[in-house]
């Protein structure tokens, strides 16, 4: 469903993951996925996460590449810059 929205949809998504109390391996591999496709779509996928899922991203080292953010407003300024 959100693949669909990647291709379908505007070139830069904001992902609202704040009230997500756990992301497992399946679930971060979904969002590496999801992050590559909408760069090769030339646009860009903000993730709005919580302490509680930041924590396990940071375990993998992954936070960098998955442009967590701390809020929506937050996330949106970032797709609006050019």
């Amino acid at each position: 469903m959100l693949s669909k929205c990647v291709d379908d949809g505007p070139k830069n998504i904001v992902l609202d993951l704040s009230k997500i109390d756990f992301v497992d391996s399946s679930g971060l591999g979904a969002l590496v996925q999801l992050v590559k496709k909408a760069q090769s779509a030339e646009g860009s996928l903000q993730i709005v996460t919580n302490p509680r899922v930041t924590q396990t991203v940071k375990l993998v080292r992954l936070e960098q590449f998955l442009s967590l953010q701390p809020s929506v407003e937050v996330a949106l300024e970032k797709v609006k810059k050019p």
